[in-house]
């Protein structure tokens, strides 16, 4: 009876990377990257822009949803794969289920 008994308070917290969440912060990560493989500073810019345009708008759908609204979107809108696919949810095109 006198054991630690910790119990967690933010079990289901969305990962985070600094303040972002991270499929905020995976465009401009992504963009970043794709700009430092250009070669050049102007393209660096121009990609990192990009991508910070994309996480805002990202960030602005995202805004009052469910925190697992990016994952929820993703499995409806792209096909599965055998790397993706989830064996305890039907697949992603059918969308009328009974019961």
């Amino acid at each position: 009876m006198l054991a630690d008994t910790y119990i967690p308070r933010r079990l289901d917290d969305v990962w985070k990377l600094g303040l972002w969440d991270i499929d905020v912060a995976a465009p401009v990560l992504f963009m970043a990257f794709v700009g430092y493989l250009a070669g050049s500073k102007w393209a660096f810019g121009v990609a990192l822009a990009v991508g910070l345009y994309a996480s805002r708008w990202l960030a602005r759908i995202k805004a009052d949803k469910h925190p697992a609204f990016a994952s929820h979107w993703l499995y409806w809108h792209f096909p599965p794969s055998p790397v993706s696919a989830m064996r305890a949810t039907p697949p992603s095109h059918i969308r009328r289920m009974v019961g």
